[in-house]
């Protein structure tokens, strides 16, 4: 078993509220759940309005597997208009 983890730094210009941050990121979220079957969550940089920290998992029996995944979700969240990835990190157990 292969639990693949995925750490992205987001910039979110334009941010005046973290209301209007969350707004961003749920619809972002929701989309990467929906579309690649992963787990994501918001874990740090909760009180900054233009900076957050995301964490994406998943588990395969195959680390090739896990790392596609997680490749194709740094690949969606850098077509994100709203938002720019400014730093990510893949690791595998």
């Amino acid at each position: 078993m292969t639990v693949g983890t995925l750490e992205l730094r987001l910039h979110l210009p334009g941010c005046r509220s973290l209301k209007e941050k969350r707004s961003r990121l749920k619809r972002l979220i929701a989309g990467l759940r929906r579309e690649f079957n992963v787990s994501v969550a918001e874990v740090g940089q909760n009180d900054l309005h233009q900076t957050a920290l995301l964490a994406v998992a998943v588990v395969s029996n195959e680390t090739a597997f896990a790392n596609a995944v997680l490749s194709q979700v740094v690949a969606r969240v850098e077509r994100e208009a709203t938002l720019y990835l400014q730093d990510h990190r893949l690791e595998f157990r």
